[in-house]
């Protein structure tokens, strides 16, 4: 934990130093809140049974476009750490120290998924503000829950991803592709049912799904999005240990070659 805590305030002094940035990113999600909302404004809204009890397609949109910032920091943010650290040479001399990989996945994910889940509040919070998004059957306490679980079941694919970018170097370019497709795929910003007949039922078992159809349901009392989370509990548990192994793997690999380093 004491590794874990070190690394978070290391993250949360550099991410401080750079305020701009930070508003820049709010202001983006905002923008990008704002293209769904006229293109429901523009073309109207699908039949209600599509949309998992959104009451309307923006509302679909918006949840969508707040669970995938959680999505993305929680299956990319440690490969973007590790490159990041690659490219300005300090990823070697953390790893002098005594860390352990899993507190050093650990560390690094901390304040990504930590300034996600706010970005995403906020996102919901102005949307309900300056943009009619409504959620009178919210179940907060279960939203909180599924947006936990879910940043803790798919850390196990940003560890991998890690694990990737130590090996292979440039690595985060296949993560980004594949981040990209677990949203567009699992029903971020329109119903997986519009989907080839062929794809659909890969769609249905990709973690991301649950995530997203377990905030809809807690959002807008949809359905028992208790079940959602048991999913997301599974893929926890199946996929962390695995993610952990080769992650720790990679960084063995890389110090017997010599590697850390390189980028």
């Amino acid at each position: 934990m004491s590794t874990t805590r070190a690394l978070f305030i290391r993250d949360f002094l550099i991410a401080r130093s750079y305020r701009l940035a930070v508003v820049l990113d709010l202001i983006l999600g905002v923008l990008n809140l704002l293209v769904y909302y006229f293109i429901s404004q523009t073309f109207g809204d699908p039949a209600p049974s599509d949309l998992g009890g959104a009451p309307s397609y923006f509302a679909f949109a918006g949840v969508g476009i707040a669970m995938t910032t959680v999505i993305n920091a929680a299956s990319a943010a440690v490969s973007g750490r590790v490159r990041q650290e690659q490219l300005t040479g300090t990823l070697e001399a953390t790893l002098t120290q005594p860390v352990s990989s899993s507190g050093l996945a650990a560390g690094m994910s901390g304040l990504p998924f930590l300034a996600a889940a706010v970005r995403a509040a906020a996102y919901l919070l102005l949307g309900a503000l300056i943009l009619d998004l409504d959620f009178p059957q919210a179940d907060w306490g279960g939203a909180v829950a599924v947006l936990a679980i879910s940043g803790i079941a798919l850390s196990s694919l940003g560890i991998l991803s890690a694990a990737l970018v130590m090996v292979v170097k440039r690595g985060d370019v296949v993560v980004s592709l594949g981040v990209f497709a677990l949203g567009l795929f699992s029903g971020s910003v329109f119903p997986i049912s519009v989907l080839p007949g062929w794809l659909q039922p890969i769609a249905e078992v990709m973690p991301t799904r649950f995530s997203f159809d377990g905030l809809r349901d807690a959002l807008f009392g949809s359905g028992d999005w208790s079940g959602d989370v048991a999913v997301l509990c599974l893929f926890a548990v199946v996929l962390l240990p695995p993610a952990l192994w080769a992650f720790a793997a990679a960084l063995r690999a890389a110090k017997r070659g010599g590697s850390i380093a390189e980028y």
